[in-house]
């Protein structure tokens, strides 16, 4: 059996001075536009690099595309389950370090924002739990949606890049693996061979298509050459902008890895929860498959903008969770940033040769949005019937269709935990108006 859900944030003195410090150090780079965690966000600094946007408008752009996974999963997410999350640290860290006028406020505004996560977040856990009607620990409900939900999105992608009948070998491959696992491994995360098999065909297949493009003749013509030239300008100067700041980079991939060596902090949705349960080893496997998705996406953007991601690649997640130590975890993330920095290029170059790959990672990142947001929304439901039972239902639900029917002002994604903190606000609100009975049980 695994080990229980977290109760809430306890971290330990080192560990909140490790995420002051971390929040400082990401707020930094972001202010030099150097880093940030928002993909959507770095295509948006090439211009800002290049003094061709001001920091305002560059700083509006980073809070309207992060602000609703702050509060509506982040928070969430990190309250039910105790773990911290890269939502809840570095999207406010990005923020912060854009809107900073001044190069020495920016880490004080960011080390401020992780003071509040650490010592803010498990007084809120604990009023959470003195009313009358519970919010976080019926939000923890939703980690077994997502746990099993998740294991289907190499099998999404598969099907979509290589139509229905690779599709349906990649779902009986992963249902026999998962059937399999739970008679035979009780103990072991049911899906963490369905994903290995999911994700090692999906790159297969890829690879085989790439192979056998490269085999079949080059069509006449072409007149590519040029606008290849202007490409390969753009990323060689991009790689050289992060190539000369190194050092604060290895700095950088050092923190993110000694905070993941912690079990303190989740990469991703499902890894919070099989951290909080104490599943490190399968964490990591579910990490280093979702880096196969952000992988092509985060090499480009960087090489186009000369702005990296604040985390990388990912590969540091699970290198963290499974080292034995902080030192080494220290040494380690600083040496695969500096592996990665150093990469870039050749990676670039790799890419723009594996059409299939890069349409693979595409097709990864969309499979693993839908089976997310299915599963969250999913979740968050059986956690408003287990907070209010059929008025929760329909508090939550209605909440997240209003949502939707007025244009998504909270992303889809954030929307259904984002109601059920909404709608367990109002269940109390109702209780203290002798309106409303907490369910038991």
């Amino acid at each position: 059996m695994s080990a229980p859900l977290a109760a809430g944030l306890a971290l330990s003195p080192p560990q909140q001075l490790g995420v002051i410090a971390l929040c400082a150090l990401t707020a930094f780079v972001s202010h030099r536009a150097l880093a940030v965690f928002n993909d959507g966000v770095r295509p948006f600094l090439l211009d800002f690099v290049q003094g061709r946007a001001e920091r305002g408008p560059v700083t509006a752009v980073s809070f309207g595309l992060s602000a609703g996974f702050v509060f509506g999963l982040g928070a969430p997410m990190a309250l039910s389950t105790g773990v911290l999350n890269p939502w809840l640290l570095f999207l406010p860290t990005d923020v912060l370090g854009l809107l900073s006028p001044r190069r020495w406020l920016a880490p004080v505004l960011g080390g401020a924002w992780g003071a509040v996560v650490v010592f803010g977040l498990d007084g809120a856990n604990e009023v959470a739990h003195q009313l009358p009607v519970d919010i976080l620990t019926p939000l923890q409900q939703m980690s077994t949606p997502i746990l099993h939900l998740f294991t289907l999105f190499p099998v999404l992608a598969v099907a979509r890049q290589f139509g229905r009948r690779w599709g349906c070998v990649a779902a009986v491959t992963e249902l026999a693996l998962v059937v399999a696992t739970m008679k035979l491994w009780p103990g072991v995360f049911a899906g963490a061979p369905a994903l290995a098999a999911g994700v090692l065909l999906l790159i297969g297949l890829a690879v085989a298509r790439d192979m056998k493009d490269r085999r079949a003749p080059a069509a006449p013509g072409g007149g590519q050459g040029g606008a290849d030239d202007a490409v390969a300008s753009l990323f060689s100067a991009g790689a050289a902008r992060l190539r000369r700041h190194l050092p604060l980079f290895m700095v950088l991939g050092a923190g993110i890895c000694v905070l993941a060596q912690t079990h303190a902090f989740g990469g991703g949705e499902a890894t919070s929860f099989l951290i909080a349960k104490g599943q490190y080893a399968e964490a990591a496997q579910v990490d280093l498959y979702r880096a196969f998705g952000f992988l092509p996406l985060i090499a480009t953007t960087a090489l186009a903008s000369g702005a990296y991601g604040v985390v990388g690649f990912t590969l540091v997640y699970p290198l963290g969770y499974l080292l034995p130590n902080p030192y080494l975890a220290a040494v380690a993330g600083a040496l695969v940033f500096a592996a990665e920095i150093l990469a870039l290029s050749a990676i670039g170059r790799v890419l723009g040769r594996l059409s299939s790959v890069r349409d693979s990672s595409e097709h990864l990142r969309a499979a693993i949005g839908d089976t997310l947001h299915l599963a969250i929304l999913f979740g968050s439901l059986m956690a408003a019937h287990a907070m209010g039972g059929g008025l929760g239902i329909l508090l939550v639900g209605g909440l997240y269709l209003l949502n939707e029917t007025m244009g998504r002002p909270v992303v889809r994604m954030a929307a259904a935990p984002a109601a059920v903190v909404a709608g367990g606000v109002a269940l109390n609100v109702l209780n203290w108006l002798d309106l409303f009975t907490p369910v038991k049980g």
